[in-house]
């Protein structure tokens, strides 16, 4: 998708030098250990501060990872398609199972007495006013994969679900979602903008939620790291700081390195495309790495100046930005088109929601298997990355007011960005007959919507820049969050540290790219989100038997 916790403001100082204490009424967790005692800690080429175990697996693990992809790049092709296929095909029950019950834990604790439980102890204080929160919660929202799946994901739908449903020895070779809508235009559209919104909707912003609410509550409220494997205390007792919390603190880094790999990955592919589409620039595997190699640097110089003076400026400048593209789209495409749109989608989505989220007896296994469980997969790879910066923004707030907001907020500025890019898209087809953006590869949708606007080259260098931007705070907070695991929940470990990690994940793309495309990105986002699925399974019970023992 990737969503891009990085933008908007960072969190206060004093969470990033340490978790503070409850204020007020708290259960915290008596326990003898300490952040950091069993770190490597010295000066060797330059200065660690490691969790000596899971850095050092997760670290070889990733980098034996990319010696055989780049050495063996014709073999492991096949491979990469042969593994996501099994994946989704075999476990596409499992992946929306999976999330229609983070969907309704988050609504059963919106409706609980648990709901009343406050963030930070009983009397904590939000950090940030609601507009600020909700800024965050909205930047949270945005990323590379809506630039790259704005226009092209509602197109895609679309023209599968007007070719209608085929069948072939008995099963369906369509990727139409549910019972397609052959021949009807206005059907069609509707059904492609309800499956789109859902694959952006509530489904992965309750995915996050859970994520960020259990590190919140063990945080904030329990006085425990903040890590992954902290959410695990109440099932598995001192013994989350042995072995079991290495193998889940090492899944979480796997799962993010290879969730932001991928984005990052398809973000090189769209900007060369956009690139070719305005320069001339050829894309291809050399372009592709070259701006893989840039944009890494650009993010390296990020992380060296600092969380405040690198990542949040461009932060900054990406959500004015992406707010001038979204605002120019609307009032230079068809306005009134989008304004109702909005509305017209919204209900179609919920419509056709239960059938959408049914985990059993599809008949649309192209789509259920290849779009939602792909997605689903990619969605909770992220869910460390995404979570541990609502989490860190978050606090003072009461569980139900922060189900409330990190479900809806996102989720509505998502039903907006994709009806005003899809569809704009969508009318150009319908009411100009314009069928270059149906016609387009995936990484060039975009760009050929833009070409049908005034303005087309600053609109199309906006999108370029936004991609590259996005890209860089992606590295950029990525590598912070998976430093602060591999730190042992440390969160102002040395920035060499950040670093290594921001260079490893633009040399994970990189073998992906070379080792297969967007087929490579897709099976290792499944891949890496299939274990953490089962994590995060588990960890729906630690999180109720967490804020149960809460005062409220």
């Amino acid at each position: 998708m990737g969503k891009d916790p990085a933008q908007g403001t960072a969190p206060p100082a004093e969470s990033l030098d340490s978790i503070p204490a409850p204020t007020g009424a708290a259960n915290l967790i008596d326990t003898d250990y300490v952040i950091g005692q069993d770190n490597i800690k010295g000066r060797f080429l330059f200065n660690l501060d490691i969790h000596g175990k899971v850095f050092t697996i997760s670290a070889l693990l990733s980098v034996l990872f990319v010696v055989l992809t780049l050495a063996l790049q014709s073999e492991v092709e096949p491979l990469f398609t042969a593994l996501r296929n099994w994946l989704t095909s075999n476990l596409a029950w499992f992946f929306l199972g999976s999330a229609n019950i983070f969907v309704l834990l988050c609504v059963g604790l919106i409706l609980s007495p648990l709901g009343r439980v406050r963030i930070g102890g009983k009397e904590a204080t939000p950090d940030y006013s609601y507009s600020g929160w909700f800024a965050m919660l909205f930047a949270a929202g945005m990323g590379i994969g809506l630039m790259f799946y704005g226009v092209a994901e509602p197109m895609s739908h679309y023209s599968s679900a007007l070719g209608g449903t085929s069948v072939e020895n008995g099963v369906r070779t369509d990727w139409a979602p549910l019972g397609a809508a052959a021949g009807d235009a206005e059907a069609a559209a509707s059904l492609s903008m309800a499956a789109t919104i859902f694959h952006w909707g509530l489904h992965p912003w309750a995915i996050y939620a859970i994520v960020a609410l259990s590190l919140a509550l063990f945080s904030f409220n329990k006085g425990l790291p903040l890590s992954i494997r902290s959410i695990f205390y109440p099932l598995l007792g001192e013994r989350v700081w042995g072995w079991p919390g290495h193998i889940i603190d090492i899944l979480a880094v796997l799962a993010t390195l290879f969730g932001l790999a991928t984005s990052l990955g398809i973000g090189a592919q769209q900007a060369s495309a956009g690139l070719e589409y305005l320069f001339g620039i050829e894309s291809n595997d050399t372009s592709m790495v070259l701006l893989v190699v840039g944009i890494t640097a650009i993010a390296l110089l990020s992380v060296m100046a600092g969380l405040d003076k690198g990542v949040k400026r461009l932060s900054e400048i990406n959500m004015v930005l992406a707010a001038l593209l979204l605002v120019f789209i609307i009032a230079v495409g068809p306005t009134l088109a989008i304004i109702t749109g909005f509305f017209s989608n919204l209900g179609s989505y919920l419509v056709n929601l239960p059938a959408l989220s049914n985990p059993i007896g599809r008949e649309d296994a192209n789509f259920s298997q290849g779009w939602t469980a792909f997605y689903w997969a990619w969605w909770i790879s992220w869910s460390p990355f995404v979570g541990m910066f609502i989490a860190r923004v978050s606090r003072g707030r009461s569980v139900r007011e922060f189900l409330i907001a990190v479900l809806l907020v996102p989720s509505l500025v998502s039903v907006l960005w994709m009806t005003a890019f899809g569809g704009t898209a969508l009318s150009q087809l319908l009411g100009d007959g314009f069928t270059g953006v149906q016609d387009a590869a995936l990484e060039l949708k975009m760009f050929a919507m833009f070409g049908e606007l005034p303005l087309t080259e600053i609109s199309s260098f906006v999108g370029i820049v936004l991609v590259i931007v996005f890209f860089v705070t992606s590295s950029d907070s990525g590598s912070l969050v998976i430093d602060t695991i591999t730190a042992g929940g440390k969160v102002n470990a040395p920035v060499p540290q950040r670093a290594f990690w921001a260079i490893l994940e633009g040399v994970v793309a990189i073998a992906l790219l070379l080792g297969g495309g967007l087929v490579a990105l897709q099976a290792m986002a499944v891949s890496a989100g299939f274990p953490f699925t089962i994590v995060l399974l588990v960890g729906c019970i630690s999180i109720v038997k967490g804020l149960m023992s809460e005062p409220r």
